[in-house]
């Protein structure tokens, strides 16, 4: 279709005053670039949901765009899922510009097609979503979040009937039943009358109430937790997670948290932070450290806004604060996960217990289950996958302790099987007050797990590239570096020899006798992993939900070995030849991170 048929379009199909004056606004300028790049893509619905800049046209999240979604979506569970007209689906939001509404949109349109709809009401955490799933046995869940991304942009996030993101053919599905689905169905407008619909309620106190209950069980001290002399600063970054950070501090029996005042109220224009996003580290912490050394907290718990994610920083006993990688906070839960089970569970063999992590995250929990006996499985990057890995062994009779990806997100347990910032708030200061009165810290804890299980060094970062042409330049050099379909061999002239190269985006792996890589692959995301001589990992991969590239790398040294410096200097050196010969090229159209 032209450019003109889509604008006659929208302006037919769309009622929403800003976005309608939006497109008026560009004809009256002749704006044709503008209206082309709106109108003649839409975003395309992946295994993350949607997720991008709010504005008019198919290219951004709007109302049209949200109602058509749920439009495809519920023609796909209606063909998939029959018994969704009684079984219903479940919607969340968060605090950002539009969610409210869009969720109601979305509740519209799901009650048209006679799909029952339980709407949490108010503001909440990702996580409640898939919870209230698995508690109401929903065929699917829909979350409104753009998480940790800018002000400008939101999301929509699909659950499955086992609790878990969806992964393919679900995406694909969607998509084309979104495609056939396009215009919309009379009274999808009516939000006063959808919130009318006998078929909708709110289930948002039970299963507050669910969760908070099953939150507090599973601690395994209470008093413990009342008696520590550890005090938590707590912020919520402008987000959801303040009152549900307050009650689960209640509920486990701590000392109410010391909040972080300035970002402790939902605010969509996150006034005090560039990035709403506490994987940034020190930049993003600058309140919660002012906060903690006015009351003489010695650790913040950071949430993302929409609660999924956890950054854990520490006062250190020589002054300053040490702000924990995910990495480094996936090794001190994945061993508190373990100590938990040991100490619950005396007699149990480990032969059916499994933690599991992302291909891009440290295997730190892989040499802890080595020496402890459970098992360790990796997945592909992000909790889609884990998630779902985990249902599978859960419905095998297997026991999941924990499993996390580097990018701090954690998921303890099986209540949701998802990464869940507010239950992994709640078992780091569990741990904290069991290491405090052990006379341990936080950091010296995790010395401890190095020098028991092995040293695990990691040095993460990205680039910022929004130029898809530019990405898929970057990564065709690298697999035709050599020649035609041939790979790096060494950087640094030779000084570092690359072993093995895997890509999960042709599905190639020199490891295997085959050369076809055991994981999925997928040629609609780039994600290239060499493994060198000297035992150091780093891949390179674009992100799914951000314009990035991203680079992880990892080496590592065996318990009893002390030359931890000097690995931390090898593996920096490696990385600055992965910049310098695999990533420079293209630096001109990249902002690097520290820019």
């Amino acid at each position: 279709m032209d450019l003109k048929s889509k604008i006659d379009e929208w302006l037919e199909w769309d009622k929403n005053e800003d976005t309608l004056e939006e497109v008026k606004n560009l004809l009256e300028k002749n704006d044709t670039a503008s209206l082309e790049s709106i109108m003649l893509s839409r975003l395309l619905f992946g295994t993350a949901g949607l997720r991008g800049r709010m504005g008019a046209g198919y290219a951004c999240m709007n109302d049209l765009v949200i109602i058509q979604t749920s439009q495809g979506l519920g023609k796909y569970l209606l063909s998939e899922c029959p018994d969704v007209t009684s079984r219903g689906i479940v919607i969340g939001h968060d605090s950002r510009h539009n969610s409210w509404r869009f969720a109601r949109l979305a509740a519209a349109v799901f009650l048209n097609y006679g799909i029952p709809v339980y709407l949490l009401g108010k503001i909440c955490p990702t996580p409640f979503v898939p919870f209230t799933v698995l508690q109401l046995k929903a065929v699917a869940g829909v979350m409104v979040t753009a998480s940790h991304n800018p002000k400008e942009d939101n999301g929509y996030k699909v659950y499955w009937d086992n609790g878990a993101q969806i992964i393919p053919p679900h995406d694909t599905g969607i998509q084309h039943c979104i495609e056939e689905n396009l215009k919309p169905m009379d009274d999808v407008w009516d939000i006063k009358k959808a919130l009318s619909n006998p078929k909708l309620s709110d289930p948002i106190e039970e299963m507050s109430s669910k969760y908070f209950s099953r939150l507090s069980s599973s601690m395994l001290d209470k008093s413990r937790n009342f008696n520590t002399p550890l005090q938590f600063t707590v912020t919520a970054m402008h987000g959801v997670s303040h009152q549900y950070m307050t009650t689960a501090f209640e509920v486990c029996n701590f000392k109410p948290m010391i909040p972080v005042k300035e970002q402790m109220d939902p605010d969509p224009d996150f006034p005090t932070v560039k990035f709403p996003n506490p994987e940034e580290g020190k930049s993003a912490l600058d309140l919660s450290f002012k906060t903690a050394d006015e009351n003489d907290c010695s650790i913040i718990l950071a949430n993302d806004p929409d609660a999924d994610r956890l950054a854990v920083a520490e006062k250190l006993k020589t002054g300053g604060w040490k702000v924990f990688t995910g990495n480094e906070d996936g090794a001190l839960l994945g061993w508190w996960a373990w100590y938990r089970f040991k100490h619950l569970n005396p007699e149990a063999s480990p032969k059916d217990v499994y933690m599991i992590s992302s291909t891009v995250s440290s295997k730190i929990l892989g040499a802890i289950a080595k020496r402890e006996g459970f098992n360790f499985i990796e997945t592909l990057t992000g909790f889609k996958w884990m998630g779902n890995k985990a249902y599978s062994l859960i419905k095998e009779g297997k026991t999941v302790l924990f499993a996390f990806e580097e990018a701090i997100g954690f998921m303890n347990g099986s209540e949701v099987l998802d990464k869940d910032g507010i239950s992994a708030a709640m078992r780091l200061a569990e741990m904290a007050a069991y290491l405090q009165t052990q006379g341990m810290t936080l950091y010296d804890k995790l010395q401890d797990i190095y020098e028991t299980y092995g040293y695990h060094g990691n040095n993460n970062s990205y680039y910022i590239c929004r130029d898809t042409n530019v990405i898929n330049k970057l990564f065709e050099r690298i697999r035709n570096f050599n020649g035609v379909n041939s790979y790096p061999h060494s950087l640094g002239n030779g000084k570092f020899k690359i072993k093995d190269v895997r890509d999960l985006t042709t599905g190639y792996d020199s490891s295997q006798a085959n050369k076809v890589a055991e994981l999925p692959f997928s040629s609609s995301s780039q994600m290239i992993t060499f493994t060198f001589a000297n035992g150091c990992v780093i891949t390179l991969r674009t992100s799914g939900t951000e314009p990035k590239i991203k680079y992880y790398s990892e080496i590592y040294a065996s318990p009893g070995e002390s030359n931890w410096g000097k690995l931390k200097d090898e593996l920096q050196c490696l990385v600055s030849f992965i910049i310098e010969e695999l990533l420079e090229p293209t630096k001109n159209r990249l902002i690097s991170r520290s820019d």
